[in-house]
């Protein structure tokens, strides 16, 4: 353990989801506490927790709206008042809202995307960072996406705000590289938090494949490589893998496998049964020709004694086609194989160089 006794971090969205895990492993590290959230009765229940499990000495519960122009200021300002430090920011708080954009989604909870995600966080950053540029010291926390590098059909303005975040956090390091101050994006994949319903992104893929990832794991990851002053922290090893993938494929397909993400479980299932259809139905075909060749053989075969030297040629011409018919079955098979045995292992080695 880590103990930061003396130090504090603000943390916004502290009252659930990846947010409460956060706060949790800087209340664990002896960090004083500044958490940020909507509601004050979750904070001030978390608040309690902490000191009795942790025995944290100092934890400010500030109940503010981010979706409030005012709220950034109005949270910078109660900090100062009361003479607290800010040594790490985490801007954690965000959230979606699902549908087509063009004709499904709600104009105004898009713009409180934009300025939760976005206006907010950039707010804080500059009143937080600008401090810490004067001391010479900090850390920041940004809360990106695996749609930080993919476009996110079906949730459009949210795949664009946490593209903004990757862009802004990757300039702002560039422009503190020669001071003591760290900035790190954490990159999670859905995640099993209650964003999918405060989205409306109900019984999607996304939403299933999610609760396989814990939030306090994505905390963890996070959270470690902040502390090693890392730009970035990708959670999951799937996710680095999809990462990885999504820098060399065309954004057309990278596109399509965010909107796939994001289909309703059932309609994907449906989908996914149409096309095990198809692959039978191909098969079979494939299967009824062989059939319709060999019965041709078998019926050549089948002939009375006294056929001629026309009738022999006949047969050895079906053979011919039968046997060629597997040989090239054979050859289709194998070349699907080395096909995808090359593409694996080109793909593997890709992934192993942007791992690297």
């Amino acid at each position: 353990m880590t103990t930061e006794v003396g130090k504090t971090a603000l943390i916004t969205g502290a009252s659930s989801g990846i947010g409460r895990e956060l706060a949790t492993l800087f209340a664990k590290d002896g960090y004083n506490l500044v958490l940020v959230a909507r509601s004050e009765d979750k904070l001030q229940d978390l608040a309690d927790k902490f000191k009795q499990q942790f025995g944290t000495s100092s934890i400010t519960v500030i109940e503010k709206d981010l979706s409030n122009p005012e709220a950034p200021q109005e949270i910078y300002d109660e900090v100062a008042q009361k003479n607290i430090t800010v040594n790490t920011l985490v801007n954690n708080a965000g959230f979606g809202e699902y549908g087509k954009f063009a004709t499904e989604t709600d104009l105004q909870k898009e713009l409180n995307v934009i300025q939760v995600n976005l206006t907010a966080l950039v707010h804080l950053t500059k009143l937080f960072l600008k401090d810490m540029v004067q001391r010479n010291e900090g850390k920041i926390l940004m809360l990106g996406s695996i749609a930080s590098i993919m476009p996110n059909p079906m949730m459009a303005v949210y795949g664009g705000t946490k593209s903004f975040i990757y862009s802004f956090s990757e300039a702002l390091r560039n422009e503190v590289k020669d001071t003591n101050i760290s900035i790190t994006v954490l990159m999670p994949p859905a995640t099993d938090t209650d964003f999918f319903n405060k989205a409306g992104a109900m019984n999607t893929v996304a939403q299933e494949q999610a609760r396989s990832m814990s939030p306090a794991d994505v905390a963890k990851e996070g959270y470690e490589a902040l502390m090693k002053g890392k730009d970035k922290a990708i959670a999951g090893f799937s996710t680095k893998v999809q990462a990885a993938a999504f820098r060399v494929l065309p954004d057309s397909i990278v596109s399509q496998a965010g909107r796939s993400q994001m289909k309703d479980k059932a309609e994907a299932e449906q989908e996914k049964q149409s096309f095990n259809l198809a692959l039978g139905i191909g098969i079979a075909a494939v299967a009824l020709a062989g059939i319709v060749i060999a019965a041709r053989y078998k019926n050549h075969s089948g002939w009375t004694a006294g056929v001629n030297l026309g009738n022999a040629i006949d047969r050895a011409r079906y053979k011919f086609k039968a046997e060629q018919t597997v040989g090239s079955a054979k050859d289709a098979v194998q070349s699907v194989a080395d096909a995808v045995s090359s593409t694996v292992s080109g793909a593997k080695s890709k992934v192993e160089a942007a791992l690297i």
